[in-house]
Formats: structure tokens, sequence, C-alpha cells
């Protein structure tokens, strides 16, 4: 089963999801392939541009909220899309921030070879949660996500 679920019946006009881990690394990075996926097929995006992410927040929500808008916002501002996203989330102590490093490969838009989905315009704080939940005996990381399209 993917670490993502799109969600049909939560926004009309937007794309939504549900995203999970086992780390908060895994749920990083499973957000990111649901925005790239939501984006274009990645599989039709070669690996040729790279942009290192790194960034800190003392709210792992926030942080999430702020790595899924740097992938909407380089896709804009560079003009980009991606073929996949690699994620370390870490925190040093209990009441530390919490580190992003983040890794985002990909390629210039080309319409003649990518197959381009949805033209994202924001992340955005609707319905938008991060928690941690025991499931099935097994912690697990949960982000719902609704993206303005």
């Amino acid at each position: 089963m993917a670490p993502f679920t799109f969600l049909e019946d939560i926004a009309l006009s937007d794309a939504a999801f549900e995203a999970t881990g086992a780390t908060p690394s895994e749920l990083f990075q499973s957000a990111a392939q649901a925005v790239i996926e939501t984006l274009a097929d990645p599989r039709s995006v070669a690996p040729t541009w790279r942009r290192v992410v790194e960034r800190q927040d003392q709210d792992l929500a926030d942080l999430l909220f702020e790595w899924l808008s740097d992938i909407v916002y380089l896709k804009d501002a560079e003009g980009v899309v991606f073929r996949t996203a690699e994620t370390v989330v870490s925190q040093e102590t209990a009441t530390g921030p919490w580190r992003l490093q983040g890794l985002l490969m990909g390629e210039p838009i080309d319409p003649k070879r990518h197959e381009l989905r949805a033209d994202v315009k924001a992340v955005t704080k609707h319905l938008y949660e991060v928690r941690r939940e025991d499931r099935h005996g097994k912690e697990q990381w949960l982000a719902r996500v609704v993206l303005d399209i």
C-alpha cells in the first residue's frame, strides 16, 4: 500500500491527501511524494535538477507545512517538476527544535515530455493535521493536507 491516500471527498476544488510514516522522516517523504505526484507523473521526470532544503521549527506540523510549501514555491520560482524527495527529520532533545534536511530531484518543466497533472498554488491550513497515533500496536505518524489547485 502506498504511504499516502488521496482523499476525494474532502475538498471539491482542491486536492487532499493523508500521508503516513513510521517516523517523522518517512512522514515528510510520503507527504512530499503526494505533492510531487499531484503536480506531475514523477516517472516522466528525470532527476537532473537538485535542491537541498534545510529548515528547523519548534513544531513538527509547522515544519511539514514549510517543507511542502517549499516544494510548491520551487515549482513556481524555478519552473521545475519533481521526481523524488528524500528527507531526514530529527530532534536532538525532546524539547529542542525539529530539523529537516531535504533533497528534491527533478528537472525544468517540459510539457512535451512531462505528464503534468494539477498546478498546485499553495498548501493550506484547511483541515491540516499532523499527529502520532497507535495503529495495530505500532506507532504511526499521520498528516492530512489540503492543496489549493
